[in-house]
């Protein structure tokens, strides 16, 4: 007999020192709700995945190791996790509640304007949004993880502070666990590096590829390819990216000229040797162009 997890149920039970107050959204596996951690008075968010047949042993294992993994991160630009546990029916992560959107949702939204100029975020957000990115990874990889699915989707963008906020490290790799999936393929497949794709070993490249890909995105509105199934996907992200201006839309007016374009590039090597090496040297880069072109740091638009 097939056991699943009734969640309308949860709603008014106490799962460790949190009571469950609403649903915020479901997905195919497990859920997240709004919860009231009782002892510091806050609201919070609460993971909940099922101990049921239908999750499989590698889930239910990723799930348990990414609170293991946060709890050892604290930087700004990462949620962190408070608390986790388990009853005879669920796993559970306390988590920092977000009052935002993913950066996926944001991305689509923009998309959809009927004027091409409004499509993107404005160039100097995109920048700020990227080096607070990618500052938290490298500080991440310094304490030896590398997350392994960066995409807009794992980006929460707090609607107050306006601070990205990188989320799900569910399949991140530590230095001292040398992959524990190895032959299975986890994470996104068009935002993966060639490396991880294949399966052949990944380290703090893969994330910077990653975060270029999703720079690309941010600036253009779509990916410089497609793919339609995971073997063509391989043989793409086997070759050179193509050229940005070849791939722009004409009618975008992103400032992007050649020396965002060979950033760009450098990020997206399909070979890691060829892209930033760290975080650090990518941040760099990045900050030369905002000063030369763009008006500074500045804060984050309203409304993200």
């Amino acid at each position: 007999m097939i056991f699943k997890l009734d969640f309308n149920k949860l709603i008014g039970r106490d799962l460790g020192n949190v009571t469950i107050l609403k649903e915020l959204g479901r997905g195919s596996m497990g859920a997240v709700f709004i919860g009231f951690q009782k002892s510091l008075k806050r609201t919070v968010a609460v993971k909940i995945l099922p101990k049921a047949d239908t999750v499989d042993d590698m889930s239910k294992k990723l799930f348990r190791d990414e609170a293991e993994i946060v709890a050892i991160l604290s930087h700004p630009n990462i949620i962190p996790i408070f608390e986790m546990g388990e009853t005879d029916k669920l796993f559970f992560q306390v988590m920092q509640i977000v009052k935002g959107s993913d950066l996926a949702k944001i991305l689509k939204k923009k998309a959809k304007h009927p004027v091409p100029q409004k499509r993107i975020l404005p160039p100097e957000d995109t920048i700020e949004i990227i080096i607070q990115i990618l500052d938290a990874l490298g500080y991440a990889h310094e304490e030896g993880i590398v997350h392994q699915d960066i995409k807009p989707a794992n980006i929460l963008m707090d609607e107050r502070t306006r601070r990205p906020l990188v989320s799900d490290f569910g399949i991140a790799k530590t230095a001292q666990d040398e992959y524990r999936t190895h032959g299975v393929i986890l994470g996104t497949p068009v935002y993966m590096s060639p490396e991880q794709v294949m399966d052949t070993g990944t380290d703090g490249r893969t994330d910077i590829y990653a975060v270029g890909l999703m720079l690309y995105k941010m600036l253009v509105v779509d990916l410089p390819f497609t793919a339609k199934n995971i073997k063509q996907l391989i043989a793409i992200k086997k070759k050179d990216p193509d050229s940005l201006f070849a791939m722009r839309p004409s009618e975008s007016t992103t400032m992007i000229n050649s020396d965002l374009e060979k950033i760009i590039l450098k990020s997206i090597e399909s070979k890691p040797e060829k892209r930033y090496q760290t975080c650090e040297e990518f941040i760099y880069d990045l900050e030369k162009f905002r000063d030369k072109y763009l008006s500074g740091k500045r804060p984050l638009a309203k409304g993200l």
